[in-house]
């Protein structure tokens, strides 16, 4: 078959200037609301605590985003005088390791919010005034629309590094998620052949998603929804955590050192399984995708299971083709934006829903829940695409390129609306727990399946 080379439609290329202006203060809007909550969660020897050397204390994460923010939109998109350049280096990233961080002498709550109050007063006054066309940077607001993702990523990063704190709860979401719907079937069947992977059509597509470019995969079947709970709990119960055989040699080995027996935050009473969630301790639930688990945790039970982790690309063709027009979607559903029908996103619920609770999301292979819940790891290496050009700047991805990190994709719990979509690509070391992340697993298609 010939590979249709349409992407689905985005409102925002067909935007009027205004509406567009309008759309990206929203967006910006909304990320800093969720910045302020969970800054203003905690009192401010919470905030510059370290509550895990693998996380920054959360006013550096908070001054970290007017940082970006004045650079980018203020500075650069703007062209106006730089507020605070005594502090870029403070607030580099690349700078000063994470474990460094609460040693620096950083802005203090009081002047982080004020920083950032600053910030995005300028910010706003650039977006009415900026031309939102003639450079690649301000191209369909792509600055605004980059700050705004960079700000929820660190939205979520703040999140995790809330999981990580000691004490009582502080957060607050809506009731539960939405109860499961039917039993689903186990796998489905993704045809194999050639497939528009990546994007060249995104207006806030980040670089490592571009650009659109012809792959193939041959048929596979994957799992309908994200491993759960209490399928993992088989795993654990069958003594996964201690025989070699289902562990990479680099696996086992990181298991040994750190005496890993069990998904972080798990906790063993008598004949049941406990965990920790933002303060709250509650039994496990078996229906919900199991999260907190590294590459190496999901590698071993995809191994126990008979079964193997998705490629990168096979995880992005069951969440995006349309075998009837030939197109890939920007969304599982479709071409139109999230919504709460649709998946788990934005800390809505502060853990992920059961599987099968969104029957609107599902994808045209029959997959549930590829977008939201957990972040869902990939046996594939971070790269860039064919035709890969850095842009705005190379330590956004290219720095990261090799066979040191793994990409995850979907998005999780903890993922705003305006940092995912079917082409986003994430990417962690494999030893990464304190992540929202989950799998899905993967198999081949027998011969005697072929028909």
């Amino acid at each position: 078959m010939t590979v249709t080379p349409a992407e689905g439609a985005n409102p925002l290329r067909e935007m009027p200037v205004q509406d567009l202006r309008a759309h990206a203060a929203e967006a910006l809007t909304r990320a800093r609301a969720r910045s302020t909550a969970l800054t203003d969660a905690v009192d401010d020897s919470d905030l510059v605590r370290q509550h895990s050397k693998l996380m920054s204390p959360l006013v550096w994460d908070l001054a970290h985003i007017g940082s970006q923010e004045e650079l980018w939109l203020v500075r650069d998109v703007g062209g106006r005088t730089p507020i605070r350049p005594d502090i870029d280096e403070l607030y580099d990233a690349f700078k000063h390791a994470r474990a460094d961080r609460p040693g620096l002498p950083l802005l203090d709550p009081a002047q982080a919010r004020a920083y950032v109050r600053e910030v995005r007063a300028k910010a706003f006054d650039v977006l009415e005034t900026a031309p939102l066309e003639g450079r690649r940077l301000t191209e369909s607001a792509f600055a605004f629309g980059m700050i705004t993702q960079h700000e929820q990523q660190h939205d979520e990063t703040m999140l995790a590094t809330h999981q990580l704190r000691k004490g009582d709860p502080v957060l607050r979401a809506e009731p539960a998620p939405p109860r499961r719907g039917g039993p689903l079937p186990p796998e489905v069947f993704v045809p194999g052949g050639p497939f528009v992977m990546g994007t060249s059509a995104e207006p806030w597509a980040l670089d490592n998603e571009r650009p659109a470019h012809e792959t193939t995969v041959d048929a596979f079947y994957l799992d309908t929804a994200p491993v759960t709970n209490g399928a993992f709990t088989e795993f654990l119960d069958a003594g996964g955590y201690t025989e070699r055989r289902w562990w990479s040699e680099d696996g086992w080995s990181y298991l040994r050192e750190h005496g890993i027996s069990a998904p972080r935050f798990w906790h063993r009473e008598q004949d049941a399984w406990w965990r920790t969630r933002f303060g709250v301790y509650e039994r496990v639930p078996s229906d919900q995708p199991v999260v907190h688990v590294s590459y190496y945790e999901a590698e071993a039970y995809a191994a126990w299971a008979g079964r193997r982790l998705p490629t990168e690309a096979e995880w992005e063709k069951a969440a995006r083709f349309d075998p009837e027009t030939g197109e890939s979607r920007r969304f599982p559903w479709g071409n139109d934006e999230p919504t709460p029908s649709r998946a788990n996103l934005g800390q809505r619920h502060l853990s992920p829903a059961p599987v099968g609770a969104y029957p609107d999301g599902v994808s045209p292979a029959g997959a549930h829940q590829l977008i939201g819940d957990v972040w869902e790891w990939t046996s594939s290496d971070f790269h860039g695409y064919p035709g890969f050009s850095a842009f705005p700047y190379r330590e956004y991805s290219e720095v990261f390129f090799g066979p040191g990190y793994k990409v995850l994709r979907g998005g999780s719990f903890g993922t705003d609306a305006a940092a995912i979509r079917g082409t986003f690509r994430n990417w962690d070391y494999p030893i990464r727990r304190q992540i929202f992340a989950g799998f899905r697993c993967a198999r081949d298609v027998s011969p005697g399946e072929m028909g």
